[in-house]
């Protein structure tokens, strides 16, 4: 039987997940809440949903409501992202959130107390890792062709530079934030780095802003290098920037993680999957005759798909999926204490930053919950 789901907030994160809701056979879309009225009624008439105009208001009509998911912003993209989903989880309701789970770590750690307290699920929509090019790595993984892992490179960002460049601009949600794109927009990549190589014991941060912002009078930190250390003693580096420069590897994203045994890389999320086995192995190039511009021929997979946004529907139905199966709370995909690692790591990034580049241990992750009700 499909779960009854509310979405709180229908803007386009809203509305495309209203979307992948209603296409998705384990998802009944029952209602849509939203402060803004003229946003509620186009629910109405593109989904013929029930409307609402407050959280409470939705709740207390539908008290059979199994599932919210919050799709609001707010200051730095997850400002608003705490009083609906402690409302929701207050009432008993499983919940998905949108990333940052909060623009705060405080509030973050609060909302993934209490899901565990109310033994509730708590997603976020980490969706940059619900492609086949990421099922292909972690099968790669399991079955030890990377072997010992040495390290992890990440790159992710929007195209762009100096000529692209039209100001601050006035969007409430970022304008006036130095850190908006880091807490913003570095829930993914570390998400992706943690996915593939495990939890981040230490952080090392550097960070910038290009000369045309700085003219603007542009605040926001936009770009951001960030080296790492993985508790398994893999290495690892994240190259962040929000349109300030082109880059040609992997276009706007990509991953490199290797090993002993071989690395893969991923190109632009969705689209292409190298493995690239190490010398000698199954019979791959003669160790002895190898020399630093050796070549080593990759696996290479590509999906045939350039759509970045067959990530949602794919991340919304594998929390459907789960909260169905009632699977133990350390299989959930992508918790909510999933997202919390990758925001403890931002703040940490931002601790690192303004000490100099002082290197930062992240806050310890609270224990895994694992009863479910």
């Amino acid at each position: 039987m499909a779960l009854k789901v509310g979405i709180v907030g229908f803007r386009g994160i809203g509305q495309n997940h209203a979307k992948a809701h209603m296409d998705d056979p384990l998802s009944e879309l029952v209602a849509v809440c939203d402060v803004v009225k003229e946003r509620a009624d186009e629910a109405v008439e593109k989904h013929g949903v029930k409307v609402y105009y407050s959280v409470s208001e939705m709740l207390n009509a539908h008290p059979d409501l199994d599932i919210v998911d919050v799709c609001t912003g707010g200051d730095e993209n997850g400002g608003w992202h705490y009083e609906p989903t402690m409302e929701a989880l207050a009432a008993g309701k499983h919940v998905l959130v949108e990333k940052p789970i909060s623009n705060t770590v405080t509030e973050a750690r609060e909302m993934v107390s209490f899901a565990a307290e109310k033994g509730l699920y708590l997603g976020c929509n980490l969706n940059h890792y619900f492609t086949a090019p990421a099922d292909k790595a972690r099968e790669a993984i399991a079955e030890g062709k990377i072997g010992e892992q040495l390290f992890c490179l990440m790159r992710m960002g929007f195209q762009g530079g100096e000529f692209s460049y039209d100001g601050p601009g006035d969007n409430p949600n970022s304008n006036g934030f130095p850190y908006f794109h880091v807490k913003a927009f570095l829930a993914h990549p570390f998400s992706i780095m943690r996915h593939f190589c495990g939890d981040i014991t230490q952080i090392q941060a550097f960070m910038n802003r290009p000369g045309f912002r700085k003219t603007a009078q542009d605040p926001m930190v936009s770009v951001n290098s960030i080296h790492v250390k993985f508790s398994n003693g893999c290495v690892g580096y994240l190259f962040s920037q929000r349109g300030d420069t082109t880059m040609g590897y992997g276009g706007w994203w990509s991953v490199e993680v290797g090993g002993t045994k071989g690395s893969f890389s991923i190109e632009n999320c969705v689209e292409k999957y190298s493995y690239y086995p190490a010398p000698g192995s199954d019979g791959k190039a003669d160790p002895e005759n190898l020399g630093p511009k050796a070549v080593i021929e990759p696996e290479v997979f590509n999906t045939g798909i350039t759509d970045f946004g067959t990530t949602f529907p794919s991340r919304i139905h594998a929390f459907m999926e789960d909260v169905t199966n009632k699977v133990p709370f350390e299989k959930l995909r992508a918790s909510g204490r999933d997202a919390l690692a990758t925001l403890e790591y931002t703040f940490a990034a931002i601790e690192s930053f303004e000490s100099g580049g002082e290197t930062v241990r992240p806050h310890p992750l609270p224990k895994q919950q694992r009863v479910a009700q």
